[in-house]
């Protein structure tokens, strides 16, 4: 058993997304090895990002705002395709899909997925925001580009039956994607081609 302040850092660690327990102890571990300016500069960076970044009040990603912004530059850039709209589980799967350079509507962040064994999972999902958003007539069509995976399949199922209520296309990324795949770990080219082949 590890010294109780370990112990305490092992459990905030845990706390992380996809972090299990031997990857949180080993980023303990590491942490009590910094010297007092490496742990100073990380306490820093960790306050920066949390002040100095705001939700995007449309599509619910992460940036860095100037003066009293409060849309991200994707959703304020004028050029973008305002009829497509893209809903993605997390940040990361937005960063995904824009990296490829093939699409250019609007995102709509979940910030989660429905299990497939708890009905209560629904409170996990920005679906109140979502259909709120879809009374926007301008969208035409909306991509579901949920992972792969069992909780992402869940969640694009009941997405598709809420979404079928509007006036709007409903698409889904080409399967050319492995199943149980992450966005986020896929490269660009295979995502490119799911967004150009969707059904």
């Amino acid at each position: 058993m590890y010294p109780r302040p370990i112990q305490k850092l092992i459990e905030e660690f845990s706390k992380f997304p996809t972090v299990g327990v031997r990857t949180a102890t080993r980023f303990a571990l590491y942490t009590t090895k910094m010297d007092n300016k490496e742990i100073k500069k990380l306490i820093e960076a960790i306050i920066s990002a949390k002040k100095e970044t705001k939700i995007c009040a449309s599509c619910f990603s992460l940036f860095e705002p100037n003066k009293e912004q409060t849309l991200c530059n994707i959703c304020l850039n004028n050029k973008r395709n305002k009829s497509l709209l893209c809903i993605v589980e997390k940040e990361s799967d937005l960063l995904a899909i824009e990296n490829t350079n093939t699409y250019n509507g609007l995102y709509f962040i979940l910030g989660g997925t429905l299990s497939p064994m708890r009905k209560s999972s629904i409170g996990n999902i920005r679906i109140k925001e979502l259909l709120e958003k879809l009374n926007n007539k301008e969208i035409k069509e909306v991509i579901i580009a949920t992972n792969f995976t069992s909780e992402g399949e869940a969640t694009a199922l009941y997405l598709e039956k809420q979404i079928k209520k509007y006036p709007v296309n409903i698409t889904r990324l080409a399967r050319g994607l492995p199943k149980g795949s992450e966005l986020e770990y896929i490269d660009e080219e295979t995502i490119s081609s799911a967004i150009t082949g969707r059904k």
